[in-house]
């Protein structure tokens, strides 16, 4: 069947591209306690130290000076985290190595994994072992079986709809939800995730299933270097099958108590017993584009995941520039110079994938230092004596070019 057109994108212009910064001491920072299999009721005394010292550390870690604002004490979430895409400093953050499940905001691993995997116009008829698997009550974008869909049709229903219908159908695609359940716990693992256990590739609430909203800022960040990432978590709505389906992001889409964030461009939303409501979201106001993770308000009221994480937004972008920030994001493993290579020989290696750079900026529209290089026009800077690779643009014009809607 014809891709369905999509009838609605949100989305903002950054003039400059975004870059990921590692410091010389980066190394020492990476270090991590045994992860844990299970969500704790409090935040443990000792957590991971994946980007600094200070997100290891329990309950708010921000550094107010005069001109700082004060964060806002209305955040009820167990854990959130305000970062700078362009430099990937961490400018705020509670809890932020605290694990705990997921929910949905763990499709973004899903996505960043398979789809580079898959042409869009690739077709696929749904078999009934396709669907099958599934939680009891899971969200769903309503695959037919023995109908036959699309790529682009199965994506917009796994970012729009949050559809673990069309999440099992993909896997399915990706020789079934154990192999893709690998695939997305090694790239977890290559992008320095280490938080993160993957059991269901929909984050569907399992035993041991666990992020956090540092990787999850991580998981969300890596994403958004893939084109059809940008798109897709970007459309407020789209045609469906036989009707529209629109966008549960509600600061993209908006709601009746939530309006239209100033600046949303995605990324994911999720919400399971579990997990209560967790959110990842990419804005960007005068040039600056930030990334904010909520876990689980304690506070129950309609869309409360959203309010936060826009108080948090709100909080970023005076602060940036005026903050110090508590800690980075850290690089993907492939960004890091092997043993014995020098930086410039890493750098050639590097993409946001197992896949050479070169069939990334070549085809799916994947990060890597190519496509950078081709959006940005940019140049990777190393240290002195070249040591470490420190900083990388990131290419997300698509993204920030905001379109009428029709």
């Amino acid at each position: 069947m014809p891709a369905p057109k999509q009838t609605g994108r949100r989305s903002l212009l950054v003039t400059s591209a975004t870059l990921l910064s590692l410091s010389a001491t980066a190394p020492a920072a990476l270090a991590a306690p045994t992860p844990s299999t299970s969500a704790t009721a409090t935040p443990p005394a000792r957590m991971s130290t994946v980007g600094g010292e200070r997100l290891g550390q329990p309950g708010t870690q921000v550094n107010l000076a005069p001109g700082v604002p004060v964060v806002p004490k209305d955040v009820t979430a167990r854990s959130w985290i305000v970062t700078d895409a362009e430099s990937g400093d961490v400018l705020a953050a509670h809890n932020a190595h605290w694990q705990l499940p997921p929910a949905s905001t763990l499709k973004m691993l899903f996505a960043d994994t398979l789809l580079p995997r898959f042409p869009k116009t690739m077709e696929h008829k749904v078999a009934p072992s396709d669907l099958a698997g599934m939680g009891e009550g899971s969200s769903v974008v309503g695959i037919k079986e023995g109908r036959t869909y699309n790529v682009h049709d199965l994506w917009l229903g796994v970012f729009l709809r949050s559809g673990n219908d069309a999440v099992h159908v993909l896997s399915a695609m990706n020789d079934g939800v154990e192999q893709t359940v690998k695939d997305m716990q090694n790239h977890a693992d290559e992008l320095q995730a280490r938080d993160t256990h993957v059991i269901s590739p929909d984050g569907y609430d399992e035993p041991g299933q666990l992020s956090s909203a540092y990787d999850l800022t991580l998981i969300a960040r890596s994403g958004l270097q893939k084109k059809d990432f940008r798109d897709y978590c970007s459309t407020v709505s789209a045609k469906f099958g036989d009707g529209e389906i629109r966008n549960t992001n509600r600061l993209l889409s908006g709601d009746t108590d939530v309006p239209v964030y100033q600046g949303i461009a995605g990324v994911k939303n999720g919400n399971t017993t579990n997990a209560g409501a967790t959110f990842t979201g990419v804005a960007e106001r005068n040039g600056r584009v930030l990334l904010v993770t909520v876990m689980n308000p304690e506070k129950r009221e309609h869309n409360e995941v959203y309010k936060e994480t826009a108080k948090l937004f709100d909080w970023g972008f005076q602060a940036a520039g005026k903050v110090n920030p508590v800690g980075e994001l850290v690089p993907p493993k492939s960004a890091l110079p092997s043993p014995g290579a020098s930086a410039g020989q890493s750098a050639r290696n590097h993409g946001s994938g197992s896949k050479p750079v070169a069939d990334d900026a070549a085809g799916s529209g994947s990060g890597g230092v190519g496509i950078a290089a081709a959006i940005a026009g940019g140049v990777l800077v190393l240290l002195a004596g070249g040591a470490f690779l420190i900083n990388r643009r990131w290419p997300l014009p698509d993204l920030m070019r905001r379109r009428p809607r029709p």
